[in-house]
C-alpha cells in the first residue's frame, strides 16, 4: 500500500479499498438468486417440451424449440391474453378514475391532522387475507343474498342479481383489490406538492379547473403513472380473483397457466405463457416510461427550458 493511501482519512481509506457497490450486494444477491435465476429457469423450460411417458423429469429439455410460443398465441390462448389485457387495462381505468379523486381530497381538502388516520383506514383491509376479502365478494355478490335482495326492493333489477361467475365481477374484484395500491401513490405526489404553486396560479389569473390541469395534474403525473402500472402489472397477473369470482367466464392468464401447469401437467406451455405475459408487461413498463420521457420533454420545451 502506497504511503498516500496510508496517510489518507479513514473514511477515504475504506472508500478506496472497497468498491462503492460493495454495500449493494446482499440486495443483488437476493434479486439474482430468487428472480433472475428462477426467471432463466422459467425461460429454459419454456423452450422444452412435454417429456414421454418413459423419460423422468418434469419437462424434456432434449430438443429446445419455440413450439409452445406459437401455440401459446393461437386459438383459445391467444383469446385469453386479449381478455386478461382488456381486463386488466379496463380495471385500471376503473381505479383511476376512483382513486385520482379520493387521494385529491385526501391531500388537498382533508386537514392535516386527519390524513394519517384516513390513509390507515384505506390500507386496513390489506390486514386481511387477500383471499378471504375475494370470497367475501362471493356471498355479497350472491344471486340470493342480500345485495340482491335490496335491489329487487329497489326495484333496480327484476330479477336475482346474475353477476357471481362473470367477467365482471372479475372486473369488481380487481377494483377493490388493487384500488389503494393506485390510490397510495397518487396521494403522495400530490401531498409534495408545493401549495405556493397552487396559490401563485390563482394570482396569475387562473381559475381552478385551469390550475388544475396546467399545475396540479403534471406535478402528480409520476404518481399517476405508478399507480396505473402497478395496478395493471398485478391485475394483469392476478390468479386469485379470477378463480373466485369469475369462474369458467373469468378464465386470465394466471389461471390458463396454473391449469397447463397443475391440470394438464404442461409445464412447457405453461411457461410459455408466463413469458409471454411477462414480455407483455415489460413492453408496457417501457412504452409508459418512453410517453412519460416523451411528455416531460414536450413540458420543458413549451416552457423554454433546455432538454
Amino acid at each position: 500500500m502506497t504511503a498516500a493511501a496510508l496517510t489518507a482519512p479513514p473514511a477515504r481509506r475504506r472508500r478506496r479499498l472497497m468498491p462503492r457497490w460493495a454495500m449493494a450486494w446482499p440486495a443483488l444477491a437476493w434479486w439474482i438468486f430468487f428472480f433472475v435465476i428462477p426467471m432463466l429457469w422459467i425461460l429454459l423450460y419454456s423452450l422444452g417440451s412435454r417429456p414421454a411417458a418413459d423419460v423422468a423429469g418434469p419437462v424434456s429439455l432434449e430438443t429446445l424449440s419455440l413450439r409452445n410460443y406459437g401455440e401459446a398465441l393461437t386459438g383459445v390462448f391467444f383469446n385469453v391474453f386479449v381478455i386478461t389485457m382488456r381486463t386488466a387495462g379496463l380495471g385500471t381505468l376503473l381505479a383511476a378514475l376512483i382513486g385520482f379523486p379520493v387521494a385529491y381530497a385526501l391531500a388537498m381538502h382533508v386537514p392535516a391532522r386527519w390524513r394519517s388516520i384516513l390513509v390507515f383506514l384505506l390500507i386496513l383491509p390489506y390486514w386481511t387475507s387477500f383471499l378471504l376479502r375475494t370470497f367475501a365478494w362471493r356471498i355479497i355478490l350472491a344471486p340470493q343474498g342480500t345485495l340482491s335482495d335490496i335491489l329487487q326492493t329497489l326495484g333496480l333489477i327484476d330479477g336475482r342479481l346474475l353477476v357471481l361467475d362473470t367477467n365482471a365481477a372479475v372486473q369488481l374484484g380487481i377494483v377493490y383489490n388493487y384500488l389503494p395500491v393506485m390510490i397510495l401513490p397518487i396521494y403522495v405526489a400530490l401531498e409534495r406538492i408545493d401549495k405556493s404553486l397552487l396559490r401563485a396560479s390563482m394570482d396569475l389569473g387562473a381559475g381552478p379547473v385551469r390550475t388544475f390541469f396546467q399545475v396540479t395534474l403534471p406535478l402528480a403525473a409520476p404518481g399517476l403513472l405508478g399507480g396505473l402500472l402497478l395496478t395493471f402489472i398485478l391485475a394483469a397477473g392476478d390468479y386469485v380473483v379470477p378463480t373466485i369470482l369469475g369462474g369458467t367466464k373469468g378464465l386470465m392468464v394466471g389461471n390458463l397457466v396454473a391449469t397447463q401447469i397443475l391440470a394438464s401437467q404442461n409445464l412447457s406451455l405453461g411457461a410459455a405463457m408466463a413469458v409471454i405475459l411477462i414480455g407483455l408487461l415489460a413492453l408496457i413498463v417501457l412504452a409508459a416510461a418512453a410517453l412519460l420521457w416523451a411528455a416531460v420533454g414536450m413540458l420543458r420545451a413549451l416552457r423554454g427550458a433546455p432538454l
